[in-house]
């Protein structure tokens, strides 16, 4: 069975500041974040580099195929570097731009990143858009106008929600004047927290799915084989079908606590789910809707330890 994760991340360098705290990379995996040292990266990752070619080596040992970059303003911009990421290895990577959406002028940002820059989806952070100094709102005239902008060119939008239900008006507005803008909804809704199923609901829309990138953060709690999650996507499944449904890791950061292998491995081993189940969420979906051509196939490579 071929692989697409739908949810990944890749930075040179953390340097950047999130409402006021600074998150910057340190050693052996770790960054400050926000006032505290955390192990961002596996502890191997002794440069802080999250790069391609690291990434590339995980997903040939686990099989994946190819895999969706998105973005995060706690990593800091990588426009440049997923410039750079697309152009080298085309075939193995759909990657996202991203705008300064927390103060006006971003319009203008997504044009350059869509026209001259040729970027075909654009990831917003929306959970980070609940600012102190105000909510920045997903259906301002600017971000219509940045929605309707990307609807007409055919380009993606990935975005990851705040908690609940929060959100979930501004996105039905969104998907009413935009019916034709592709929308992937991330962290499966942000699944263990109340009011996730509106989320998911969004997916009964045409052109909207929902990937599970954090969903073995989420239910970290209960660990590998993550019968929770098992569960939560069968749920989604009757929600809004299989067909909706895409798989995504959230690395490096999860597999900081389980391998890269581990992030799906689950989904793999479950009787919950039937194996046509499994190949729509495991990779038909996404390769669908991201339009991924030339999947390669990857062979299995005995461990040492077999």
């Amino acid at each position: 069975m071929k692989i697409i994760d739908a949810h990944a991340h890749l930075w040179l360098q953390q340097n950047t500041t999130v409402n006021g705290l600074p998150i910057q990379t340190l050693g052996n995996g770790r960054s400050l974040f926000m006032g505290e040292e955390r192990q961002m990266l596996p502890p191997f990752m002794t440069d802080g580099r999250n790069t391609a070619e690291v990434f590339l080596s995980n997903m040939d040992y686990a099989q994946v195929s190819a895999a969706v970059i998105t973005q995060e303003f706690i990593d800091g911009f990588q426009n440049d570097y997923l410039e750079e990421v697309r152009e080298k290895y085309p075939d193995r990577f759909f990657v996202c731009g991203m705008c300064e959406f927390r103060k006006p002028g971003f319009l203008s940002e997504a044009k350059d990143l869509i026209d001259r820059r040729h970027f075909k989806g654009i990831k917003i952070p929306a959970q980070r858009l609940l600012l102190k100094e105000g909510r920045v709102m997903l259906n301002s005239p600017e971000m219509m106008e940045m929605f309707h902008y990307m609807e007409r060119s055919g380009v993606i939008l990935s975005i990851d929600l705040a908690d609940g239900d929060t959100q979930v008006a501004e996105m039905k507005e969104i998907i009413q004047e935009c019916p034709h803008l592709r929308i992937a909804i991330g962290h499966f809704g942000m699944v263990t927290t109340h009011g996730w199923q509106e989320q998911i609901k969004l997916a009964r829309h045409e052109n909207v799915r929902i990937e599970s990138g954090g969903i073995t953060w989420l239910f970290n709690d209960e660990f590998y084989p993550f019968r929770g999650a098992v569960k939560a996507i069968r749920e989604a499944i009757g929600l809004v079908g299989i067909e909706k449904l895409m798989w995504g890791s959230d690395y490096p950061r999860t597999i900081t606590a389980i391998t890269y292998r581990m992030s799906y491995d689950f989904l793999l081993k479950t009787d919950e789910l039937s194996l046509s189940e499994k190949e729509h969420l495991l990779y038909r979906n996404a390769s669908t809707f991201y339009g991924f051509n030339n999947v390669k196939d990857l062979p299995y490579i005995k461990n040492m330890s077999e």
